[in-house]
């Protein structure tokens, strides 16, 4: 995995951003077809350096011979940047990532779903309330303690990075560290939902290489092909 099967991928995005189609798009208007610059050796090393672990081989070679973020799936691949001599991924929730996880293995499983269903179904429901006031009281109280559970625990996603955003609160991982290593994970968790591992059509889970070249062919085929 190395810089020929990134060959060309900056041209072809460059390409699509100047056809008359780019703008529709799914996501491009954030983005804007722009990629930011590839990283050095010595930069790599750095970043790899500041967060403990060494990066997916996939996403190493994209950071080394594409860019270090911009123009790809949804709203674009979140950037890694130097910012006061310190490495960060930017983006909307690319501060979801705890760095000083990334070391710990993602975890091989999620939470108990009937811890998960059991919060849930202590949800205040507002057609229970003759006062909108207690409701709110007891729904804020009670939204404390879900986004203070087992979904959001830092734990959750230890060992892994938000690489982009789908909007509505929607974001895609990459697992960095683990058995999960080098996977895509959807995380819909503001729809009540776990995170759960991207699949190709055969089954197999989505590596880095394959979510990105994948939007890279469907925008190519044009702005209906890509979600």
């Amino acid at each position: 995995m190395g810089e020929e099967t990134w060959a060309g991928v900056r041209r072809r995005v460059a390409e699509l951003g100047s056809g008359e189609a780019s703008r529709e798009v799914f996501g491009a208007f954030g983005h804007g077809w722009a990629l930011d610059e590839p990283l050095t050796e010595a930069e790599l090393a750095d970043l790899e350096s500041q967060v403990g672990v060494r990066l997916p081989e996939e996403y190493r070679s994209f950071l080394l011979h594409v860019g270090a973020g911009g123009a790809g799936p949804a709203y674009g691949v979140f950037p890694v940047r130097r910012v006061d001599g310190r490495w960060r991924w930017e983006g909307d929730g690319a501060d979801l990532a705890d760095l000083t996880l990334l070391a710990r293995p993602f975890p091989e499983r999620g939470p108990d779903p009937e811890l998960v269903d059991a919060l849930l179904a202590e949800q205040p429901d507002e057609e229970t309330f003759e006062d909108m006031d207690a409701f709110d009281e007891a729904y804020e109280a009670w939204q404390e303690r879900w986004y203070d559970g087992p979904l959001f625990a830092p734990e959750r996603t230890a060992g892994a990075i938000p690489i982009c955003h789908l909007g509505c609160a929607q974001r895609e991982w990459l697992v960095v560290t683990g058995v999960h290593r080098g996977t895509v994970w959807s995380d819909p968790r503001c729809d009540d939902a776990d995170l759960e591992p991207l699949h190709a059509p055969d089954g197999t889970p989505t590596t880095f290489t394959r979510w990105y070249l994948d939007w890279l062919e469907k925008a190519e085929t044009g702005p209906s092909a890509v979600r």
